[in-house]
């Protein structure tokens, strides 16, 4: 199982997921661009310690995260407030790859049009989204759980 961030925006996010993936034992990917340069200090702030403990990979494009994806077997799992079935009913595979997009703007139809499954998080009526390291938690935590690769 990993996690994957499309074209993220904010650094800050980016480096709590880092600090999830290094503590939860999930390998995080990056699919670039990004909409801050990489090596930003904040990101190393927000990270800490974490990013030297987090398993990290790049993608320079989405292409090539497809490749990957294609070659490693795996299964995209997509977060979206598009989708009609909730992550705790959702079935999680160990080969799945949990798909997050951009903060500002999701991902395009195209990622849409290309994920094995779409799943969402339960809100309250009239909220919108959460925030993305708090979905990100939730979704992973329930992944986890449902595999059993919980860290020992």
């Amino acid at each position: 199982m990993l996690i994957a961030l499309f074209e993220p925006d904010i650094p800050q996010n980016t480096g709590s997921l880092l600090r999830l993936a290094a503590c939860t034992g999930v390998a995080l990917h990056i699919i670039e661009p990004c909409g801050f340069p990489f090596d930003n200090k904040e990101l190393r702030r927000v990270a800490m310690d974490y990013v030297d403990l987090a398993s990290l990979t790049r993608h320079v494009s989405w292409n090539q995260f497809l490749v990957y994806k294609q070659e490693q077997g795996l299964r995209l799992v997509l977060l979206t407030t598009r989708a009609t079935t909730y992550h705790t009913i959702f079935e999680f595979q160990r080969n799945d790859v949990l798909l997050f997009g951009r903060e500002s703007s999701g991902v395009p139809q195209a990622v849409h049009d290309v994920v094995d499954a779409s799943v969402k998080i339960p809100l309250a009526p009239g909220a919108r989204s959460l925030n993305l390291v708090q979905a990100a938690s939730m979704v992973v935590g329930e992944a986890l759980k449902q595999t059993d690769l919980w860290p020992a």
